[in-house]
């Protein structure tokens, strides 16, 4: 096969064009900056750009599709522009060029309304309920992307929540800076159970979907660890792997989601383009549960996650010391 792998600039994408090669197959990788990715063909180009993704799918036989605006701050018009606008760009320069499958990696933040989800199933995605920007657009790209699968032009959707590792700037980085700082608090205690994901394991969940799209095709599939553990101790082992006092004061999650509400409208309206202290989506993922049953996942995958969390853990640890 020859596989278009979009966003493979980030740490998840990387990972999954890598997967690709030592699997034996030819990897495009697509996205605004050099991926660093030995090995695979790079286009560089914006999701947006209809002729740079036509380009970019010439003769290939099948598309993971990564690339899209993950942030907490930033407006509708935004997260439009590249998450349902440029999901549609690239199906539909998809379906010209042939491509037969594709994989559009979605989040469980689809199918989140703010309240805990506890063993919970993949529910239907809901743009009108999805917390912030980000989840409402991922959940509109999703049902696109869906909506467009056929015997001859296969989709599914893998939604890996919580993704971590050696390198990751989205979670792992903010943690450890933060809590050098003295600015990470608890919620609650930091007691809410949640699940996370490895990134080698949601690599390999991803490409097995790709093998398994006979099975996939249509539907919507949570990918974690299947760990669910305290958001405390989980936090606590990240910073310890980096160096730094794991967090040790604790703020009610009400007070923390009122306050993420204030400090969103304020940054939009400065204009400001750093990640934000504090979001109500963020003191809504730190304060409830939210862990899933992998039980589907697993038998339409034919997959289990091969680095349990403290494996994980560890190599983070010696990521640092290098």
């Amino acid at each position: 096969m020859t596989v278009l792998v979009t966003g493979a600039s980030g740490m998840l994408g990387r990972a999954v064009a890598e997967q690709l090669l030592a699997d034996g197959e030819e990897v495009r990788c697509f996205q605004r900056r050099p991926s660093g990715v030995r090995g695979a063909r790079d286009h560089l180009g914006s999701i947006e750009d209809s002729a740079a993704v036509t380009e970019a799918v010439q003769e290939c036989s099948s598309v993971v599709h990564l690339a899209a605006k993950v942030s907490f701050t930033g407006t509708a018009a935004d997260f439009d522009r590249i998450n349902v606008v440029g999901t549609r760009c690239l199906l539909d320069a998809a379906r010209k060029a042939g491509v037969g499958d594709v994989v559009y990696v979605s989040s469980p933040s689809v199918a989140h309304s703010g309240s805990s989800l506890v063993g919970a199933p993949a529910g239907p995605a809901d743009p009108t309920h999805a917390r912030g920007h980000y989840a409402r657009t991922k959940a509109a790209a999703e049902l696109l992307a869906l909506a467009r699968s056929s015997p001859g032009f296969r989709v599914a959707a893998v939604r890996p929540h919580i993704v971590w590792g050696p390198g990751d700037t989205q979670l792992v980085e903010r943690v450890i800076q933060r809590a050098r700082q003295g600015r990470l608090p608890l919620l609650d205690g930091g007691t809410a159970l949640i699940d996370t994901t490895y990134v080698d394991n949601a690599a390999v969940a991803i490409v097995a979907c790709l093998r398994r799209m006979h099975q996939a095709q249509g539907r919507a599939l949570v990918v974690t660890n299947g760990e669910p553990r305290p958001i405390a101790e989980l936090l606590a082992g990240i910073c310890r792997a980096g160096g730094v006092a794991p967090p040790r004061w604790s703020v009610p999650g009400l007070v923390a989601r009122g306050a993420g509400a204030v400090i969103e409208r304020a940054w939009l309206a400065a204009g400001r383009s750093e990640e934000p202290p504090m979001t109500r989506f963020l003191a809504e993922q730190l304060s409830t549960a939210h862990w899933f049953d992998q039980r589907a996942t697993r038998e339409v995958l034919d997959w289990t996650p091969a680095v349990d969390i403290e494996e994980g853990l560890r190599r983070l640890e010696s990521y640092y010391r290098r």
